[in-house]
């Protein structure tokens, strides 16, 4: 028996050591190969001195155009069993072309976050106004969702809600970060072996950038007259010259642009200092934290979805003030610290254990390819969609390809 063919069309090329989107995507790559499935990953983006190297662990990589027919001509002959769409503008972008040289693969929506959450988010800070989901940016991802076969959510918190837009749960498949458990801890950094705050983040995220700005005008502020002789150190991918700007050595307040190694960087340090203002799906900074053994001081949406039940690797507030005495406490008691670590341990090993994962999810993919008439039945409203939407999608694309023609 042949090895089936799975294809990711990625929305850039992707790079672990900048976003946790990279690293998602990375994990879903990994699970496939190991299956012995035959990878091919395609994206018409530009590659940066970033992006991991496919080929290094056994992965075809295609460059594609935009827009452009020659796309149809090649997805027609390489002919996957499976299609993993990187975001719901690819599937946009992708989809129509998928569905019809490739009728009968399996199309798979990797959502990353909830695009539309974030956005929603987004706009209700920027505006100060109430949030509202119901835009087009939600109607767009929800559409995406709806023509796909099957999409992965990251987290339980926008599994639900997704329930309360009433779609339809066989689409959906919660599928969190695929983690290696912790089953030691020896080679941690101790407590009195380490000091200070760090904060990490890709600066082309919008989250990440915000929340820099509300570290650096209101939290570390009040935070250093309570700690005078600890330091925030600050990492992360893009780092713009707006960022670079950020850095008052007096203030104790270090900008350094990107980390090597963002779990190396974070093991450095007492505390993930993360009080994150809005966003969406689980933090990849977070299990980085918890993977080495970093207790996290963090917001309510930022650890919404991370913990489920279980206790919080370290402090949740969104009172500026109690945000910042709570944080303190933390950094000063070794106790609590301490129980922060192995809350993060069993958080890790409970919820994002790759092992507790994708067995389950791979037969989950070989159920619905086997019954893929009937499931896509059972999902008729996606049918319509598929038939209605796809078609002004595809006349539009294929509008942009004769304008670029001339």
């Amino acid at each position: 028996m042949s090895a089936r063919k799975v294809l990711f069309i990625g929305l850039v090329w992707p790079e672990p050591t900048s976003s946790a989107a990279g690293t998602r995507i990375i994990q879903l790559v990994q699970l496939f190969l190991a299956n012995g499935d035959e990878v091919h990953f395609a994206s018409a983006a530009t590659k940066s001195d970033f992006s991991f190297k496919l080929t290094n662990i056994g992965v075809i990589e295609h460059e594609i155009k935009l827009n452009d027919s020659s796309f149809n001509d090649w997805l027609k002959e390489l002919n996957p069993s499976i299609v993993v769409f990187d975001r719901f503008m690819i599937e946009e972008q992708y989809g129509w072309r998928v569905q019809q040289e490739c009728p009968n693969a399996l199309r798979i929506l990797d959502t990353e976050d909830l695009h539309f959450l974030r956005h929603g988010r987004q706009q209700s800070i920027k505006h100060q106004t109430k949030l509202d989901l119901y835009n087009d940016v939600t109607k767009r991802e929800l559409a995406s969702i709806l023509r796909c076969d099957l999409s992965l959510i990251i987290s339980k918190a926008e599994m639900d809600l997704l329930n309360e837009f009433h779609i339809n749960p066989q689409i959906l498949y919660y599928l969190p970060f695929l983690e290696e458990g912790i089953t030691s801890t020896h080679h941690w950094k101790t407590f009195d072996e380490r000091k200070d705050f760090v904060f990490i983040g890709n600066y082309l995220h919008e989250p990440n950038w915000q929340t820099l700005q509300f570290l650096k005008s209101s939290v570390w502020p009040l935070l250093r007259k309570k700690l005078p002789k600890a330091s925030l150190h600050i990492y992360g991918a893009y780092a713009t010259e707006k960022v670079m700007q950020l850095q008052n050595t007096r203030e104790k307040f270090f900008v350094h642009g990107r980390a090597e190694n963002a779990r190396a960087t974070i093991a450095e340090h007492r505390i993930l200092l993360a009080p994150l203002l809005f966003g969406a799906g689980a933090k990849g900074k977070f299990i980085d934290a918890m993977q080495t053994g970093t207790p996290i001081a963090s917001s309510k949406v930022g650890a919404e979805g991370m913990a489920n039940d279980l206790d919080w690797a370290g402090i949740i507030n969104d009172d500026l003030e109690t945000f910042v005495d709570k944080t303190v406490e933390l950094y000063q008691n070794e106790k609590q610290w301490q129980q922060a670590q192995r809350n993060g341990i069993k958080i890790i090993n409970e919820l994002y254990a790759k092992n507790k994962f994708e067995g389950s999810f791979l037969k989950q993919i070989t159920d619905i390819k086997e019954n893929l008439n009937k499931h896509r039945q059972q999902n008729f409203f996606g049918e319509i969609l598929k038939h209605h939407t796809l078609q002004s999608t595809k006349y539009m694309s294929l509008w942009i390809e004769e304008k670029n023609k001339s």
